[in-house]
């Protein structure tokens, strides 16, 4: 169960790495008026995004991918909780 937790926690390092090469790509085009499809996909996918935005504060690179990796590791570790209770049951 810790490997999976892990790599839940690796999954959410990962996808915040993704979107933050995705932005230093795009650079010189804002995603928040270009592109409303890419910015929901970042909201649902890196929460720490969602909420400096939402709360107007600035948060650098390295904590963002921090954020993100305890973010997935935790659902990570609800999900397998759940599943195992499941696993039990049957």
């Amino acid at each position: 169960m810790k490997r999976r937790i892990v790599t839940w926690a690796i999954a959410g390092f990962l996808v915040a790495g993704f979107w933050a090469l995705y932005a230093a790509a795009t650079f010189p085009s804002p995603l928040i008026s270009d592109q409303p499809i890419v910015w929901t996909l970042i909201n649902i996918t890196c929460p720490i995004a969602f909420a400096s935005f939402h709360f107007h504060f600035g948060i650098k690179l390295y904590w963002v991918l921090l954020a993100n990796a305890a973010t997935y590791g935790l659902f990570g570790l609800a999900v397998e909780s759940l599943w195992q209770q499941l696993s039990h049951a049957k």
